[in-house]
């Protein structure tokens, strides 16, 4: 049996409840892991709030770090006994024990510890495929502007090491001067509290009238139509998430009036599909990180019997960094 966060319908913090759920052998192609730490995301409260519709009841939870305890046929890169760590679907990491598929599983270097790694999987792969795959079409080069909303979060803070490591200029937003001295302090060129400035047009003025190549934005409905203004001709609006609700429909005539610019609608959960790129965008995660290039601020833990506090504190964006479960 495994002490599991579950919830029987959408809602409220207050939907997620403590449940024994059994837990059996691995099938072909999964594993059992025991779970050291877990890591929370804000697309846990998509699950939990139906943003993302699952299944009644359901469990949530996309990322964790423990030990592997079990290993089904035809799993050949992981072993029994082997530190892993995941960011993968299906949901339901928020728990002691699980039986899950491995394609997405990674062994964790020794050098990583658990908490580290639950802290970083989900947050670190996703700037690994924004600032390395999700690119404008004249590229990225050392120098270049981009523009990172919420870059105090767990995403952000670790955006704005890699970046500075890329030797790209970061314009980060957040939403109070603290959340902006932290994003400086981490590697952002510059700063823009999105609660007292006109975040577009201080972003011209950080560009000399330019505009950023690209705007990494996963905040959502607030900061759409204000980031298609800091954007350069043919620039590229990458959208990565909703935390303030989902983008309203829009006439495609505006990117052209604009400057022909682009968008994209990206998920790790793509970029992950096949185990090889899974390794090879984690293997570039833990080099980083190993190498000290990018640290993990784990800013807030949480006993996973507190989860709901956690989910409180998460939607009222009283957090920064990263996040993690204690069991």
């Amino acid at each position: 049996m495994s002490r599991t966060v579950q919830i029987r319908q959408h809602g409220g913090p207050e939907e997620l409840q403590w449940v024994d759920l059994p837990v059996g052998d691995p099938g072909p192609g999964e594993i059992r892991i025991r779970h050291h730490a877990i890591g929370l995301n804000f697309i846990d409260v998509y699950h939990r709030t139906g943003l993302y519709p699952l299944n009644m009841p359901a469990t949530i939870g996309m990322e964790a770090a423990g030990v592997v305890e079990a290993v089904g046929e035809g799993v050949t890169h992981l072993q029994v006994g082997d530190r892993a760590a995941y960011a993968s679907p299906p949901p339901g990491s928020y728990c002691e024990l699980r039986v899950m598929p491995a394609k997405c599983v990674c062994k964790l270097p020794d050098a990583i510890g658990f908490e580290t790694g639950a802290a970083m999987m989900l947050k670190g792969l996703t700037a690994q495929y924004l600032l390395k795959k999700t690119l404008p079409v004249q590229g990225l080069q050392p120098g270049d502007q981009v523009l990172f909303h919420a870059a105090a979060g767990g995403v952000g803070l670790i955006a704005c090491q890699w970046a500075k490591a890329l030797g790209l200029q970061l314009i980060a937003t957040a939403g109070t001067d603290a959340k902006c001295q932290l994003a400086l302090a981490n590697g952002a060129a510059h700063a823009i509290n999105y609660r007292s400035e006109d975040f577009a047009q201080r972003v011209q003025q950080i560009t000399g009238g330019k505009g950023v190549k690209v705007v990494y934005d996963s905040v959502g409905k607030d900061t759409w139509e204000q980031s298609l203004a800091c954007l350069r001709p043919l620039g590229l609006m990458a959208s990565f998430g909703n935390a303030s609700g989902p983008v309203p429909p829009f006439a495609p005539g505006l990117l052209g009036t604009k400057g022909s610019l682009y968008v994209t609608r990206q998920t790790l959960f793509t970029h992950i599909a096949a185990r090889a790129s899974t390794q090879a965008m984690a293997d570039d995660l833990f080099a980083v990180v190993a190498g000290g290039q990018v640290k993990i601020r784990i800013e807030q833990r949480y006993r996973l019997a507190d989860v709901q506090q956690a989910h409180r504190d998460l939607e009222a964006r009283k957090t920064t960094g990263s996040t993690i479960f204690t069991l």
